[in-house]
């Protein structure tokens, strides 16, 4: 279970940011000496139970890395609650907790003991943590030697492998490769339906569709909105990155969203045209024996009805039917 009870984060602006040390001691002493207060998080609340995975989107600077330290217990709120039943195993930044200059293999068994786990465990589970990642040829290679790619697969595979009951992702199942997208987010549906509550970052509206069943909305640090109706405000939040206007109520958040879905569909007819129009001057030049059999490929592909009439019927009557 994790629960968020109005929470508020701040950070305090001031001039020894600016002027430094000696100067803020010397208007401190002139009384001259201010002190302000940025708020990045502000009061947001929402309720999670096993086998609940929140998707959180918004802007960049919304508040959605600062929110989830906190909930990982890396930064303290100024007000609020937050309480957590479980271990919290976060995934922030890729290459924190990792030493450039260790081994995978080191690596691996030093990152899964911060969160906590015994060596007798993580051996246990190491081989499959690196099968995951796909790092068996690269074990014994220290760790500044990988490429970004391969950091962030062992980052996710020690910690969407080792059984966690909070997880916390901030941007992760946003990078690798196709193939290791698609296992990443297989691997969070094994984690969610084992009972795990899991907290999401993503800028992917479809990856937070697919996944996460509970939906946080934060813009500038509020919570414009939490809900289940996920699929409904991610298409609202799609138009709002348009538009710039948030949904004072759930009335505005469908008319958002059916905007959206008309958008969508105009470039897909704009695409769609776009393609015909290819595909026609490939066929209409006919000199290229090579580009013709690719649009008939195209063709078949995505309209092998359309195809099959023209085959079976005369040229002259498909023709005739084309014009009407």
């Amino acid at each position: 279970m994790l629960s968020v009870e109005n929470v508020k984060i701040a950070y305090p602006v001031g001039d020894i940011l600016d002027v430094g040390l000696k100067e803020t001691l010397i208007r401190r002493l002139k009384k001259n000496y201010q002190v302000r207060e940025f708020v990045a998080v502000d009061g947001v609340s929402f309720h999670l139970e096993k086998g609940d995975m929140l998707g959180i989107i918004g802007h960049n600077g919304a508040g959605k890395s600062t929110l989830v330290k906190a909930i990982a217990g890396v930064v303290k709120p100024a007000g609020g609650r937050i309480r957590r039943e479980g271990k919290v195993t976060a995934l922030l930044e890729l290459s924190a907790g990792f030493d450039p200059d260790l081994t995978v293999r080191e690596n691996t068994i030093l990152r899964a003991a911060m969160m906590g786990y015994t060596r007798e465990y993580v051996q246990q589970a190491y081989d499959k943590i690196i099968s995951f990642a796909e790092l068996g040829e690269f074990q014994d290679r220290t760790f500044k030697q990988l490429s970004s790619g391969m950091k962030a697969r062992l980052g996710f595979a020690i910690a969407g492998l080792i059984d966690p009951e909070i997880l916390i992702l901030d941007e992760v199942l946003s990078v690798g490769d196709s193939g290791f997208k698609k296992k990443s987010e297989a691997r969070m549906k094994e984690i969610i339906h084992g009972g795990a509550v899991t907290v999401l970052i993503s800028h992917s509206t479809r990856q937070v569709e697919t996944l996460c069943n509970k939906l946080l909305w934060l813009d500038h640090g509020r919570q414009v909105v939490f809900t289940d109706e996920v699929k409904l405000y991610c298409e609202a939040y799609e138009e709002f990155m348009h538009s710039k206007k948030l949904p004072a109520s759930r009335e505005q958040a469908e008319k958002m969203a059916a905007k959206q879905a008309g958008r969508q569909k105009a470039e897909r007819e704009k695409a769609a045209r776009g393609e015909a129009q290819k595909l026609e001057a490939i066929l209409a030049n006919g000199k290229n024996e090579q580009l013709a059999r690719r649009a008939l490929e195209i063709l078949c592909q995505k309209w092998p009805d359309l195809v099959r009439q023209a085959v079976e019927q005369p040229i002259e009557e498909f023709h005739g039917k084309k014009d009407d």
